[in-house]
């Protein structure tokens, strides 16, 4: 969401911006209708000024026994103006918020230029891919061939997309899940929450996802939507406050499930773990003061990172064009994870900056030095999630007998078990 007054005081900027993500925008318009806005709003105070002018001389004349029936008149003209008025600017300010909040997020200055995923650019990588002496299995393969990773079942009871670990491997995930808790409260210093997975209208419409990408969620009969990620709890955990500069930044961590229709995603990646309606993802959010916020994207990447580097999983950060930015987004570093039996780095983690763009959407405000209330700004990141990482693990680790070396990291997570077979 947009600050009318900047978008007219930097028009050229907010164009320019959202034409290198291709999103052609009249801002003209938007000035017009919200001047027009601005302009009813000025005569409603008027009026209203005039209402209660009038109101107060009936009462004196009243009070004196003298005759009022020419303001008794005047107010009731004016009730029928203000509320024919009101009217209008309710419908006009509909208008406007109807046009601005399907608008994008502004990119930065140095996010790259593309229309898709071939502009996006490798900014670092980490690890050795592993040399196999033997052709690698694929995850769902290995999970399957140990009889602990389900999908046929998992289709019966719920539907594609779906899948079902047993045993050693639903013990794998959630020594995974607990590890990755642990290095960010403990390391990184962030407040772990257990939000709520049902969330209301308001808290998708805050981070992003509402009103525009509604056919990406899961909805409730009873209009409660389920979290596509712990980010829209967490960060709405500031919605309409104002709080002191100096609380800031706040870091909160959370391991939840989190579910997606995967609407736009019809025939990409149907096999595997890769792409499911339910997941689990340790999700990584910062509300910061606009001058830290920068800095707090290159911190929550690193935090991120650790993850993998401490499992000695091969990977590369890379920064996304403009073209492939989130909507909330004005910039992003994604970690992809190496993934031997496709031979290709898959995402893993998205760590984003959006600005004031969420916190405008949800009122979410901080009183600074100068005891001037200003808009915060929010990020948010995968800490990392969870079943790419032990699909990554489970074929980085693969013996070729098809068991499962267990990273060092992880082995007091197991209770001391260093191979799955």
């Amino acid at each position: 969401m947009y600050d009318f007054k900047w978008i007219k005081e930097n028009r050229l900027e907010f164009e320019e911006g959202l034409n290198k993500r291709g999103t052609k925008i009249d801002s003209n318009l938007i000035i017009e209708l919200y001047d027009k806005y601005v302009k009813n709003i000025s005569n409603l105070q008027d009026l209203q000024n005039s209402r209660n002018k009038a109101s107060k001389n009936i009462g004196i004349k009243k009070a004196s026994g003298q005759d009022a029936s020419k303001e008794i008149n005047e107010v009731s003209k004016l009730k029928i103006e203000i509320s024919k008025l009101q009217d209008e600017t309710d419908v006009q300010f509909h208008n406007i918020k109807s046009m601005v909040e399907v608008i994008p997020n502004v990119p930065f200055a140095d996010v790259p230029i593309g229309d898709n995923e071939k502009y996006n650019q490798v900014i670092k990588s980490y690890g050795k891919k592993r040399n196999f002496s033997f052709t690698p299995k694929s995850h769902d393969e290995l999970g399957i061939n140990l009889n602990m990773m389900d999908f046929e079942k998992a289709a019966d009871i719920s539907g594609s997309r779906f899948v079902i670990l047993k045993n050693k491997l639903a013990r794998l995930e959630r020594a995974l899940s607990a590890f990755m808790l642990d290095i960010h409260t403990e390391k990184h210093k962030y407040i772990e929450v257990n939000p709520p997975s049902l969330v209301r209208d308001n808290s998708l419409y805050g981070t992003g996802q509402l009103p525009k990408f509604s056919d990406d969620l899961f909805k409730t009969s009873s209009d409660h939507w389920l979290i596509p990620t712990a980010e829209v709890p967490l960060t709405n955990l500031v919605s309409n406050t104002i709080n002191d500069y100096k609380i800031f930044p706040l870091r909160y961590t959370a391991l939840t499930n989190c579910y997606r229709s995967e609407a736009g995603s019809a025939g990409k990646d149907t096999k595997g773990m890769i792409r499911l309606h339910e997941f689990k993802k340790v999700e990584l959010v910062s509300i910061s003061i606009p001058e830290e916020s920068e800095n707090e994207h290159e911190r929550m990447l690193l935090c991120a990172e650790e993850i993998l580097k401490q499992l000695d999983l091969p990977y590369q950060v890379v920064n996304l064009c403009t073209g492939d930015l989130g909507f909330s987004s004005a910039k992003t570093y994604d970690i992809e994870v190496w993934i031997p039996s496709q031979n290709v780095f898959r995402e893993i983690s998205s760590c984003s900056n959006c600005k004031d763009f969420q916190a405008r959407r949800m009122n979410a405000r901080f009183r600074d030095e100068n005891n001037v209330i200003r808009t915060l700004h929010t990020l948010n990141g995968s800490g990392v999630a969870v079943g790419r990482a032990l699909l990554a693990l489970l074929e980085n680790y693969q013996e070729q007998d098809g068991s499962i070396v267990i990273p060092d990291v992880l082995v007091p997570y197991m209770n001391g078990l260093k191979k799955i077979e």
